[in-house]
């Protein structure tokens, strides 16, 4: 039976209530991670976002939050080479994945950072989730669809979110949201719904936070 991809819907008033909760309290930068052994303990459960470079997942991180400067953006494709670790309270993780598609980074950095992101998805068992976020302008790229093959080979769930959704006209989100689901058909370890979002206008904030809440 072929799998059905919806768009997430508004939480209801509980749910909002749950996920609100969750992040209402502090969330503080841990620390950011070259290798493996760097890994903070895995004694709590884990969501995780990532994303092609400048595909605003620190705007995200920073909404979700309420903060405006927790997550750091750059500007510069590829720039961010780390793991970043970030507490939110005292029971869960998040934790922000180097962009990817490196255009000005070097081959070896390239394969550093692969080899990083694969020994984590493949070794971290705490980790409940990963928040793909594609940019709602442009679409799922061929990028992108290397790293859910890459999910599916590491077992891992991933959601897929759409972000800047403020950024495109109603024609035009109907038309990225179909693409977006058929981009997902044949990836076992997608998550068969997807969330809306605009960091610029606290669109989808409220859903996300319920979902992740609803996971860990």
């Amino acid at each position: 039976m072929e799998q059905i991809f919806k768009v997430v819907p508004e939480p209801d008033r509980a749910e909002a209530e749950i996920g609100r909760k969750l992040f209402a309290g502090p969330c503080t930068f841990l620390k950011g991670v070259v290798a493996m052994d760097g890994l903070p303990p895995a004694d709590r459960l884990e969501v995780c976002f990532a994303g092609r470079s400048n595909v605003g997942k620190s705007s995200l991180i920073n909404g979700l939050v309420g903060q405006k400067n927790l997550a750091r953006s750059s500007n510069t494709p590829g720039r961010t080479q780390e793991i970043n670790f970030f507490e939110l309270g005292e029971a869960h993780y998040l934790v922000d994945l180097p962009g990817y598609g490196f255009a000005q980074a070097p081959v070896k950095v390239v394969e550093k950072w692969q080899r990083l992101m694969k020994s984590y998805l493949s070794g971290r068992a705490n980790l409940r989730r990963i928040f793909l976020l594609i940019d709602a302008r442009h679409g799922p790229k061929q990028v992108d669809s290397e790293i859910m093959s890459l999910l599916d080979k590491c077992a891992v769930t991933f959601q897929v979110v759409l972000t800047k959704i403020d950024k495109i006209k109603d024609d035009e989100r109907a038309a990225v949201i179909a693409k977006t689901q058929e981009s997902l058909h044949g990836h076992p370890t997608a998550f068969p719904e997807i969330i809306l979002t605009s960091s610029e206008k606290k669109q989808g904030l409220e859903t996300l936070r319920a979902t992740i809440a609803a996971i860990i």
